[in-house]
Formats: C-alpha cells, sequence, structure tokens
C-alpha cells in the first residue's frame, strides 16, 4: 500500500510500486489533468509537484511519492499561486490546442514559488524541456512574467 497526500487529501493506493506515479493519478485516482505527453520525461507534459517540487510522472515510480505531497493540476486550481497562473494563462491567451498546457503551469507555479521575481533567463530554464506543439513559448513566458507581476502586486 501507497500512502501520501494529494492535493491536500490523504491518498491510498495498492498497486505495484514501480507503477509510474501518471498511471496511478489517471488510471487509479481519475485525474486526468496530466497527460501522458513522451514517456521518457523529455516533454513535460505529466508535471506535477512532488513536495513543492516539479517532476515528471511519467518516469517517477509512485513509490517515490510514499509519504510526500502530490499536487497535479485539479489540486493547483485551488492555490492562490495557481489561480494567478491560470488567469495569466487566460489574459495572454496562451493555449491553442492545449495538450501541454497543465504541465507547463505546473511548472510555471513550482518557479514561482521558488522565485517569485524571476528573470527572462531564469524563466526560459525553468520552462526548459516543457514542450509546446503549437510553439507558445513567448505567450507562456509573457503569461508568467504577468502572473509574478499580479502575485506581487496583491502582496
Amino acid at each position: 500500500m501507497i500512502s501520501f497526500n494529494l492535493n491536500g487529501k490523504a491518498t491510498k493506493v495498492d498497486v505495484d510500486p514501480g507503477t509510474p506515479l501518471l498511471w496511478v493519478l489517471r488510471d487509479h485516482l481519475h485525474l486526468t489533468g496530466t497527460k501522458y505527453g513522451c514517456g521518457i520525461s523529455q516533454c513535460g507534459a505529466c508535471t506535477v509537484h512532488l513536495d513543492g517540487k516539479a517532476i515528471r510522472s511519467c518516469v517517477t515510480p509512485v513509490s517515490t511519492a510514499n509519504g510526500k505531497h502530490v499536487t497535479t493540476i485539479e489540486g493547483l486550481a485551488e492555490t492562490t499561486l495557481g489561480k494567478a497562473v491560470q488567469a495569466a494563462w487566460l489574459e495572454v491567451d496562451v493555449p491553442q490546442c492545449g495538450y501541454c498546457q497543465s504541465g507547463q503551469i505546473m511548472s510555471a507555479t513550482a518557479l514561482l514559488k521558488e522565485n517569485p521575481h524571476p528573470s527572462e533567463s531564469q524563466i526560459s530554464a525553468a520552462m526548459d524541456g516543457n514542450l509546446c506543439r503549437c510553439g507558445t513559448y513567448n505567450r507562456i513566458r509573457s503569461a508568467i512574467q504577468k502572473a509574478s507581476e499580479q502575485l506581487g502586486a496583491a502582496k
């Protein structure tokens, strides 16, 4: 039995400890906001937070989450930071197809949590590895900057 905190709630799953966290989230816990993209940690579509750090859930065994806190895009929507980033995403009109966006938002919020006022180069470095087939990288960077500004103004 693997036990962890998922989006603020105690969660237990009886699965093989080597099962990728992505498949536990999607297939066993029915949280489908986290997407499967490549399965080899190269695209970022499967990004979730593990104890506040952005990780690729497609290559992370669920046993790694045992006793820790996991946040998905569904749980992020309940936080001030998550709401600010999602609002900035909408205001800048980031998504086109939208497939990669939950992973993009998870990486962006991990960055802003660690560094509330990142530079352009820090944003680029933090978002490196999150692929967008639609090429909305400039809008993603703009939305991160907007969220940073809005969060700073809210204090």
